[in-house]
């Protein structure tokens, strides 16, 4: 008796075929997806939390520049999940969540923040300071998640991780830029 391998090929909703590999790679490749995929659910669980909570931190905020950044970073939010829908479409995976102890801790700070500063200055700072640990877990995340996936051979989600992962850069560079413009200039001056 020969050694016979059954090789079956199945073609994905792209209509293309997945490449056939060899024992290991294969199995390194089947692990990667694996990993791929949970934290997919992750960062899925992330951002519609901070869907939720950006809200709170737009009503705290009283600098305008700080509102309206939150605002157009909850608008980018809203699309992201939609993007992170995409991807799990284009690895023919029904989008879901696994709950993100990372950001629900991020998040539990950034409440804990504005529930213990005064509105003002000081309260804008805290928010930007919360909203960075925030866009720092993001740019993380969305980083391994695209290289992961160039990894994979997967350039649809390549380009949609890519586009996040730039988005997220752009919202940390905004939030800097208003740290510095003044915001954490008169949280200093402010008395404790």
């Amino acid at each position: 008796m020969g050694n016979h391998t059954s090789h079956s090929t199945t073609t994905s909703k792209s209509g293309k075929q997945p490449q056939e590999k060899s024992g290991k790679s294969s199995m390194k490749s089947s692990q990667l997806m694996k990993l791929f995929e949970d934290q997919l659910k992750d960062i899925y669980w992330a951002e519609k939390a901070l869907k939720k909570a950006l809200p709170a931190m737009i009503k705290n905020a009283s600098s305008s520049k700080l509102v309206d950044a939150l605002k157009s970073h909850l608008t980018e939010t809203e699309k992201q999940v939609t993007r992170l829908e995409q991807v799990f479409e284009s690895i023919d995976k029904k989008a879901s969540a696994k709950k993100c102890d990372a950001m629900d801790g991020l998040i539990k700070e950034s409440e804990e923040i504005m529930e213990s500063c005064e509105e003002g200055a000081m309260c804008d700072a805290g928010i930007i300071s919360a909203g960075q640990k925030v866009e720092h877990y993001e740019i993380a995340t969305y980083g391994t998640l695209r290289q992961f996936a160039e990894t994979l051979g997967l350039t649809e989600a390549v380009s949609l991780l890519e586009a996040t992962l730039k988005e997220e850069k752009a919202a940390d560079r905004k939030l800097s830029e208003l740290a510095m413009d003044a915001i954490n200039l008169d949280a200093a001056r402010a008395k404790a």
